[in-house]
């Protein structure tokens, strides 16, 4: 039995912006995915044991580390320290161009430490064991590599002093002085093509880093609260969406559970439309407008042809097909089972998305970015088709497994989009049948405030057969459906608090009410409860939004990310990690704070 995988927040990321990889504070990766967020894992430790494939430099014996990004970037830096002295190891995966490197580099601080080497490459989920070779190549064979070669996938190792084969894996120990530097990667390429050249990795780092800081620096986070974590958290959704195709996934990782030993482990290393649309208004805030532009074009690629036949999500390229499987070979992180790849929420319909989409394109515009007329057209397409639908049940946006429901959250963005097609006309001359999405608008507010809302005690619910709340319910004065401090708010924030909180925390819903069709418990949903922060500060509680803020931050890890789920009690992340959903929450809740201050 080898390894287990770290807790969650023990992990940090690592991406070229077409994928990424978690690196635990050991040293390890434990996760990564070539050469795309959603190809199969080769190092899928986190999911099973070391045996499943991971890649570790980590001193011999006793040690302790400390790590960080390098300054606005996402170049990850762990010191370890030993009773023999002091090593940093560097990891990054350059950025701007086609190659897919992880580049690893060891540099000697003080005294000589004795370091392990292991290099254990399992394809396809950790699942298959490659055929591996050590090469000499070069004009004089001085350029030393190890392959390892499965299907159609290739891993080259290369560095000064590569490790030897020991019981299906690599593995060596060696001495690092001070001041000595040792620099090693790890890259894919297709098995039938020919072996990549070396290349001056000191010069890709440094562009990396270069690129990434000057990206930041276009962003606007003047008088944010906690700049720092607000800035890590709009480079981690940079690193979720790809450099090529424009494409957004919720998050690198699959099957860290919601529920630990349970069932709940869901797939999230696709586009959602919901998820991409409410991190590219999170990117809008802070000026970053180029994403904006790349994410429409992948937004028409991917749902171009027949409006009905509009997904919630999509594969990152665009491609609709995502049948979920269940991987038998995994045992599951803290043996949660199953281990799943695919998602069949993408079969669902969730009527709150083209609401989600229009908000976003309609922020697009708003701030400057020039129109597309194709993106118009599209639009006026789903927008047409949702007045034949809207009426329909839905599976909402938590993707409940249980039966169908009209959703308030639901309805409630459904007026969005009808509400943002008006705005569109009106505000910026675009074409459209308006007087009949105006009555749309009317009639589905109309609707929502009959139907979803309870009278009794002054709440909206979570559906319009029950009398449950839903944390969702506090985006709908974020997206103008009603006023941050109307009478009917207020209350529905006071039974969210009520009825959801949880340590100090809030939960998406009550799982017991059987709603999600689902068996176990969640724990609190970390968008949730920066939903409350921004709803607070609509309702002009601005010191309580302030205090629940810098709460969550501290949720953070050391190096300023969040997962999913918190569990308070284990004082521990649950969910899939890091999380787009949390982190665009968080600078959506630090920008509505500073705008209400």
């Amino acid at each position: 039995m080898g390894r287990m995988a770290l807790p969650i927040e023990d992990y940090a990321v690592i991406g070229d912006r077409h994928t990424a990889a978690l690196v635990g504070r050991n040293g390890s990766i434990d996760w990564l995915c070539l050469p795309r967020f959603d190809s199969p894992a080769c190092f899928a430790g986190l999911l099973g044991t070391d045996e499943n494939g991971h890649w570790q430099l980590c001193p011999v014996g006793e040690w302790t580390s400390t790590r960080r990004y390098l300054d606005d970037s996402t170049a990850l830096e762990t010191t370890f320290s030993t009773a023999e002295g002091v090593v940093r190891l560097l990891d990054i995966m350059p950025t701007g161009d086609d190659r897919a490197d992880v580049v690893r580099r060891l540099t000697g601080v003080e005294g000589t430490v004795r370091f392990r080497h292991e290099w254990v490459v399992r394809m396809d989920y950790g699942n298959v064991h490659p055929w591996v070779t050590r090469h000499a190549l070069g004009r004089n064979g001085d350029d030393e590599a190890i392959t390892a070669v499965a299907g159609p996938d290739q891993l080259v190792l290369r560095g000064p002093r590569l490790p030897r084969p020991i019981d299906h894996r690599h593995a060596d120990e060696f001495d690092v002085d001070e001041g000595e530097v040792m620099t090693f990667s790890t890259t894919w390429v297709r098995s039938s093509e020919p072996l990549p050249g070396r290349q001056r990795m000191r010069r890709r780092i440094r562009a990396t880093i270069r690129a990434e800081r000057e990206w930041l620096e276009c962003c606007d986070l003047t008088g944010v609260p906690h700049r720092d974590v607000v800035a890590r958290s709009l480079l981690t959704l940079r690193l979720l969406t790809h450099e090529r195709t424009g494409g957004i996934v919720a998050a690198p990782t699959t099957s860290l559970p919601e529920d630990f030993g349970g069932e709940r482990n869901w797939d999230y290393r696709y586009c959602w439309l919901r998820d991409a649309a409410l991190t590219l208004e999170a990117l809008l805030e802070a000026g970053a407008t180029g994403e904006a532009e790349a994410w429409r074009a992948w937004l028409l690629r991917a749902a171009a042809g027949d409006p009905a036949d509009l997904q919630i999500m999509y594969a990152v390229d665009g491609a609709r097909r995502l049948p979920e499987l269940e991987l038998l070979h995994l045992p599951g992180y803290a043996d949660s089972r199953p281990v799943r790849i695919g998602n069949a929420a993408v079969l669902q319909h969730q009527a709150d998305v083209l609401g989600e989409v229009m908000i976003a394109l309609a922020h697009s515009r708003d701030s400057g970015i020039p129109s597309d007329p194709n993106a118009w057209s599209l639009q006026r397409q789903l927008v047409n088709r949702l007045g034949k639908t809207w009426q329909e049940p839905d599976h909402g946006l938590w993707e409940i497994r249980g039966p169908a429901q009209h959703f308030t959250h639901s309805r409630a963005m459904v007026w969005a989009a009808f509400d943002r097609a008006v705005r569109a006309v009106e505000d910026h001359g675009l074409p459209g049948p308006v007087d009949r999405w105006r009555e749309l608008r009317d009639e589905v507010r109309a609707e929502v405030l009959e139907r979803g809302f309870d009278e009794e005690r002054n709440t909206f619910t979570q559906h319009y057969d029950t009398t449950e709340v839903d944390a969702s319910l506090l985006v709908l004065p974020l997206i103008g459906f009603i006023d941050g401090d109307d009478p009917r708010m207020l209350g529905t924030i006071e039974a969210v608090e009520q009825d959801l909180a949880r340590d100090g925390l809030l939960l998406r819903y009550r799982t017991e009410t059987g709603v999600d069709g689902l068996r176990g418990d969640e724990h609190p949903f970390l968008a949730c409860s920066f939903w409350l922060v921004s709803a607070y500060a609509e309702a002009g509680r601005v010191q309580e939004a302030e205090a629940l803020f810098d709460q969550l931050v501290g949720l953070t890890n050391d190096v300023g990310l969040l997962s999913e789920e918190y569990d308070v009690v284990g004082d521990r992340m649950a969910g899939n990690f890091p999380q787009a959903f949390s982190h665009l929450a968080l600078v959506q809740a630090a920008f509505r704070l500073h705008q209400r201050r």
